[in-house]
């Protein structure tokens, strides 16, 4: 019967939008149905927000049903931003029908700065300069990042330009909000329980469009805590810490209560849920994030020790941490409260070899060598993340295929956050900048900073701010964009379009074509390094600019270069920069790349048809 009421009804609301007067047919059988009825009916989600506005004017009761702050613009709002309603407490006053005014606003605004971008950027890296305008938009940032979020989540395999710069927007939006929590974090009195804090600030630095939060990573540490308190329970069913409430805990002082948990720990960690140290893949980025520690159970001896360090506490055991050379470690003081302790009043545990407990000499062992009593002192909260971030630092400079540098580029403005004023890493940064041709205005600005800071540096300041003037002068030079035609006679020899799918012959691997020039056009040195004098066309051929599966960019030789007749997406960072959409057989280049090359989508389209059709007769 109700089913029945509410789709009598359905059929009469859209057509009282359309009548002016309160006596329409139908109108006082709607309005005449109890408030509940009326409500549910106009939060089936079967409406649209225009459709509420036009029966919202039909007359006071439907008005007064679809108040600004009741439940039918509410259910509005949540069924086009479902993921918005999380910031909303249900105690809050919320005027629904101005929340959903300044959301749509703000997403207008989003997708008109995100298809600006191309235009604006095509031909260079974004430049921090670039996000300017974004930092002064209207309403909350949350709606601008939401609607960045909807663009990524776009189905299909079309939008890729879109998908490009939406994801370099919201890339930059979250990482300068996690850095500014990061410093007012590091403004805080050290805490033992913000050591994990600080890690998943790192974490989230590192991976912005992850969603990851303490709040999560918390939940789960708290579930294995639960799983050691049902082995503790199994060991002393009277141990203190099982009545320790969720969220507070407090320091257990006997020895031997503290080695019970302990002991439930290891079993827990290392035999039930298989932690383990990452010894076949020790240089490896993910195993310095937290969350992909408790994905892939398995860490350094950083990450490992401050996974144990916060499980321990929770527990009652006051571990802390030891930034031991080569080998981070956690100490347990075995000493009398208040005494005057040493290094060997303390056994040290390595999380990273199963929660083993070492003396003073099997640490040396560990390491084979002998240190100071220094290094095995507690550190605190800042020197945790400084070795934290130095290790992803090393990292960074060890990249060879990404040639965007995006690592070294975060770990740099990490470490930089916690020690502005470190004059190798900024010289560092300055000429990262100055290699990948971005942000002149900042390299000139970090060279200032590192000569007030140490004049002894004006060798190297000094030709890094010669050449970022002259590229500066250069950038105000150039005229126009280089305009290639196939029809042209000089090209006659190129037979490959932008956006063809392509396998290199020795190699082997799959890229696709996103320039392309008719003969080799880098320098004679790279030429030599190359060995492209061994080739049977040499030089004098077409030379192809291709992105590659691996993620790496490379320039090829148009007789190494065959059409993969099995064509697929090639998963690049940079494909969104140059094509607007994967057909299934080529990608299509986007404005700016067909600028370029104006004659080459025909191209493609022959070179496919040609290429299918000589398959399908051989079959």
């Amino acid at each position: 019967m109700a089913a029945a009421v509410v789709d009598s009804a359905m059929e009469v609301v859209p057509a009282l939008a359309e009548e002016a007067a309160p006596e329409a047919a139908g109108l006082s059988c709607l309005v005449n149905l109890p408030g509940e009825v009326l409500e549910y009916i106009l939060c089936s989600g079967s409406l649209t927000a225009a459709d509420i506005g036009r029966v919202s004017s039909t007359c006071r009761r439907l008005r007064e049903l679809c108040q600004s702050s009741g439940k039918v613009w509410k259910e509005q709002f949540r069924v086009r931003w479902p993921s918005l309603m999380k910031h909303y407490s249900p105690t809050d006053y919320v005027n629904w029908l101005e929340e959903y005014k300044v959301r749509q606003k703000a997403g207008l605004e989003a997708r008109k700065i995100v298809a600006s971008f191309s235009k604006r950027f095509f031909s260079e890296h974004v430049p921090c300069n670039g996000f300017s305008d974004i930092e002064n938009l209207e309403g909350p940032e949350i709606f601008f990042e939401d609607e960045l979020v909807c663009i990524l989540n776009m189905e299909g395999r079309k939008a890729l330009t879109w998908k490009y710069y939406a994801k370099k927007i919201l890339y930059y939006l979250r990482q300068q909000k996690i850095l500014n929590n990061l410093k007012a974090f590091l403004q805080q009195p050290d805490d033992y329980e913000s050591y994990l804090e600080g890690a998943v600030y790192i974490d989230q630095y590192c991976n912005p469009l992850s969603d990851i939060s303490l709040k999560d990573i918390q939940a789960q540490i708290d579930s294995i805590v639960e799983l050691v308190c049902k082995t503790l329970r199994g060991i002393n069913s009277r141990h203190p810490s099982l009545a320790f409430k969720a969220g507070e805990s407090s320091m257990i002082m006997e020895i031997e209560l503290q080695s019970q948990v302990l002991d439930a720990m290891n079993y827990v960690l290392y035999d039930q849920l298989k932690f383990k140290g990452n010894r076949m893949d020790y240089y490896n980025a993910l195993n310095l994030y937290m969350h992909q520690v408790l994905i892939r159970r398995t860490g350094i001896p950083i990450s490992m020790s401050l996974l144990y360090l916060t499980i321990a506490r929770q527990l009652g055991v006051p571990l802390e941490p030891v930034n031991f050379p080569s080998h981070f470690l956690l100490r347990w003081c075995q000493g009398a409260e208040g005494a005057s302790l040493d290094i060997f009043d303390y056994i040290y545990i390595d999380a990273f070899g199963k929660g083993k407990q070492l003396t003073v000499k099997e640490c040396e062992y560990l390491i084979g060598q002998h240190v100071t009593a220094a290094l095995y002192g507690v550190v605190n909260v800042k020197k945790v993340l400084q070795r934290m971030v130095g290790n992803l630092l090393s990292l960074g400079k060890r990249e060879g295929i990404d040639q965007s540098y995006q690592l070294l580029r975060d770990s740099l403005d990490l470490y930089l956050a916690m020690y502005p004023d470190q004059v190798q890493l900024l010289l560092l940064q300055a000429r990262l900048y100055f290699h990948l041709g971005i942000w002149p205005e900042k390299v000139l600005d970090i060279l200032q900073h590192i000569q007030t800071l140490d004049p002894g540096q004006h060798g190297a300041v000094g030709y890094l701010v010669q050449h970022t003037l002259e590229h500066i002068e250069r950038k105000k030079e150039e005229v126009g964009v280089e305009v290639k035609l196939r029809s042209h006679e000089k090209h006659r020899d190129v037979c490959y379009s932008i956006g063809l799918i392509m396998k290199h012959k020795r190699y082997g691997y799959n890229c696709v074509i996103y320039g392309w020039d008719p003969t080799c056009m880098m320098g004679h040195e790279w030429i030599r390094n190359m060995n492209v004098h061994s080739l049977p066309h040499g030089h004098h051929q077409p030379f192809y600019n291709v992105l590659v599966e691996d993620g790496s960019c490379r320039y090829a030789a148009q007789e190494n270069l065959e059409y993969n007749v099995e064509p697929q997406e090639i998963s690049h960072p940079d494909v969104g920069r140059y094509f607007s959409e994967f057909t299934g057989t080529h990608y299509i280049p986007n404005a700016e790349l067909e600028i370029r090359y104006p004659e080459d989508l025909e191209s493609v389209y022959e070179t496919v048809q040609n290429i299918y059709s000589a398959k399908k007769d051989a079959e």
